[in-house]
């Protein structure tokens, strides 16, 4: 068996399989894209057709499915193409993350539509609770979220409800206020006006147009003009 300090990258093409010994969480962080050293991520350079058994795999198979037998450029690919055997606590992590980011888009993005106003994000994780949602590790969190929406909405009423505003900032404010922009809306479009100021058609949940007043008022020292539509 394999040691618990060691995972496996696995890639299947047609009826062949190809695993390399992986470091869990190198491995990870190299699949992400925030670690580009292949040396720390692997245990072995060998490239198994079973891994537990210690089965290599065969070079004429490698020169048939990579075209190649080197294993560093075939370990490359099992990582960036195959799945990754995640660890207990890394699929924890990774879902935990996921579901943070999904509750905050539903936030930002739905109001109630008795009150107009959005649902709190644990109103969102029990309703996401009640409906069994399952979350995919690697999969981004907005190409999920439509899912989620859609099963939640049988316990959640959710109305999306987007207010445009037109939000100009002065020049030595800009920088504070583009945080706020891009935490609670989105820019649809941005201008500098001839004194400097920053004139920006900002979308948002129409809920959270008092957090924005407030938040921008805080960055501005109140110097920021908001005008709807």
């Amino acid at each position: 068996m394999v040691d618990t300090k060691v995972t496996t990258a696995r890639l299947s093409i047609t009826s062949d399989k190809f695993e390399i010994l992986v470091k869990p969480d190198p491995a990870l962080d190299y699949k992400l894209g925030k670690n580009t050293d292949l040396g720390s991520v692997l245990v072995a350079e060998e490239i198994y057709s079973d891994a537990n058994k210690g089965s290599r795999a065969s070079s004429e198979k490698l020169l048939k499915h990579f075209k190649t037998t080197d294993s560093m450029e075939i370990a490359k690919q099992i990582l960036l193409k195959g799945d990754l055997s995640l660890t207990t606590d890394q699929r924890r992590r990774m879902i935990e993350e996921k579901r943070k980011q999904i509750v905050q888009y539903i936030n930002k993005s739905f109001v109630d539509p008795k009150t107009h106003t959005p649902h709190p994000p644990t109103r969102i994780e029990y309703a996401m609770e009640e409906a069994r949602i399952t979350l995919d590790p690697f999969r981004r969190a907005e190409d999920q979220a439509k899912n989620v929406v859609d099963a939640i909405r049988k316990i959640l009423p959710l109305k999306s409800e987007t207010l445009e505003l037109t939000v100009t900032v002065p020049a030595a404010y800009s920088a504070q206020s583009y945080n706020v922009f891009r935490s609670m809306g989105e820019c649809k479009s941005e201008q500098w006006l001839s004194d400097g100021s920053l004139k920006v058609l900002l979308a948002i949940n129409a809920g959270l147009k008092a957090a924005l007043l407030d938040r921008l008022g805080a960055a501005t020292k109140g110097s920021a003009q908001v005008v709807e539509g």
